[in-house]
């Protein structure tokens, strides 16, 4: 019974980690019909619908930045031909549509984000310091619920990771999708290609989510072994 417990927490954990990089490799092949590259096609598109905002290239991974008004890309994306370029080019200036409209959903991710990171750090501060609270005041109890609280405190990383879901289907499907739709930068053929990349675009927050969720329950087992 433990062992299928195991192989199921295995695949609720890893299989959409799996799936979102495998869609975005699988699409991620070069196709010269394509008008232009990723990063093209987010300047393009920030300059139609004038949203004042730069593309830049990045070794962080792909995002928009609304502190700076940024589209981030990795290279891949950016020099890509492809696909999975077009659809994550799509998506990331989707985030600045958001942005660019004000729309409070994206504005109360990033005040979360903020806290959510200050808090992460805090907790595992806690975290560290929990048993020499114990020494020092010869408390159990008291080193335990220190403990706690760093451990919720990590915790809240994983539900900034859950709340942002609906902004990441809007940013997929709200925006990108219609984006592409309405200038025809894509066949219709590729477009149901398109709407599978962009479901992975948005599931990687539910990825992320997982993997801060077992990031806690690693925290779990560490305070048991105690």
């Amino acid at each position: 019974m433990a062992a299928i417990l195991l192989i199921i927490f295995v695949l609720i954990m890893f299989v959409p980690q799996w799936w979102v990089s495998y869609t975005m490799k699988h699409y991620g092949k070069t196709i010269n019909d394509l008008p232009g590259t990723g990063g093209e096609l987010a300047e393009h598109l920030i300059e139609k619908y004038q949203l004042s905002v730069k593309v830049e290239q990045t070794q962080l991974g792909d995002h928009y930045d609304p502190g700076t008004k940024t589209v981030r890309l990795s290279p891949l994306i950016y020099n890509g031909k492809s696909l999975t370029a077009v659809a994550i080019a799509a998506h990331e200036v989707g985030h600045a549509v958001q942005d660019f409209r004000k729309e409070e959903l994206i504005q109360t991710r990033g005040k979360m984000v903020e806290a959510s990171q200050r808090i992460e750090k805090m907790g595992a501060g806690i975290i560290f310091l929990s048993p020499f609270i114990t020494a020092i005041t010869h408390s159990p109890h008291l080193g335990i619920l220190v403990a706690i609280i760093g451990l919720l405190s990590i915790a809240s990383n994983v539900m900034v990771h859950f709340i942002s879901l609906p902004l990441e289907f809007d940013a997929s499907f709200n925006k990108a999708l219609p984006l592409l739709e309405a200038g025809n930068y894509v066949t219709k053929i590729d477009l149901k290609y398109v709407r599978k990349i962009l479901l992975a675009a948005a599931l990687t927050y539910v990825a992320a989510a997982l993997a801060s969720l077992f990031n806690v329950g690693r925290w779990i087992m560490l305070l048991l072994r105690r």
